[in-house]
């Protein structure tokens, strides 16, 4: 389909719900060449469906191999069909693992700055031998897990702290932020348990939530206590010395608004 000249003053800006397996994908943003993005996956999608070059903006860039359920996006398109089939149009185009779950007009709208909280959710798997049909899905932790630990560890990041120590900020901000959900849950599986940690917060800074998650697992493990949890938190000083845990756990779970 040729490309079509934009008016400006017929452009709908449209938002939507999006769902994506991040597995095949360097994250969300956009990069050069022909680096495989969600961005740049739904841009071509949009530019196939209206002939038009579309620049997709989103409420959280997700790191290389994190997923989503609840991302949302925003464009700027000329559409003189209804909202319906503009959605059916661009999934019919999508990758398989990307697919909007709603769309609709809404004028002024910005998923990054009307947001108002973020929701996370990181799972991992407890077994004695690794569960391979969860390898892009969760953590594989062997060895115990102390559930009560972590949940003390998880609840002192509730309200409103400095977070520096579990991540950077974007660029001209600082790194206070607001967390109003912040616990784990666990279920028996076959094989061992299943774990999931739930973090709601106003932002989050980059690797917030993998950091967060890496040092409460070591909390989980005996290797980390209360106390010394509490002095890395309080330290204001990134944690460099535990690593992230990895990016197949994440999911995006909700933007609210």
């Amino acid at each position: 389909m040729p490309a079509a000249e934009v008016d400006a003053n017929t452009a709908v800006r449209y938002r939507a719900t999006l769902a994506y397996d991040g597995t095949a994908y360097q994250g969300f943003q956009r990069q050069a060449g022909d680096t495989p993005t969600i961005q740049a996956a739904l841009e071509k999608a949009l530019l196939a469906v209206t002939g038009q070059p579309v620049t997709v903006i989103a409420a959280g860039r997700t790191d290389s191999g994190v997923h989503a359920v609840g991302q949302v996006i925003a464009f700027d398109v000329v559409w003189k069909h209804g909202d319906d089939d503009l959605l059916r149009a661009i999934n019919a185009v999508l990758p398989d693992d990307i697919a909007l779950q709603d769309l609709r007009q809404q004028a002024g709208f910005h998923p990054r700055y009307d947001a108002v909280a973020r929701v996370y959710k990181y799972h991992l798997v407890q077994a004695p031998q690794r569960q391979p049909l969860e390898r892009n899905r969760a953590w594989y932790v062997r060895g115990e897990l102390n559930y009560e630990a972590m949940n003390a560890a998880a609840m002192q990041l509730l309200g409103e702290h400095d977070f520096a120590s579990f991540g950077r900020p974007p660029k001209g901000e600082n790194t206070v932020r607001l967390v109003m959900e912040s616990h784990w849950n666990r279920r028996r599986v076959l094989h061992g348990w299943e774990w999931t940690y739930t973090i709601e917060a106003n932002a989050f800074l980059q690797h917030m939530v993998r950091r967060i998650v890496g040092v409460l697992v070591e909390v989980g493990r005996g290797a980390l206590t209360l106390d010394e949890f509490m002095a890395l938190f309080r330290a204001r000083k990134l944690i460099s010395s535990i690593a992230l845990a990895p990016p197949q756990g994440l999911v995006l779970e909700q933007v609210k608004y």
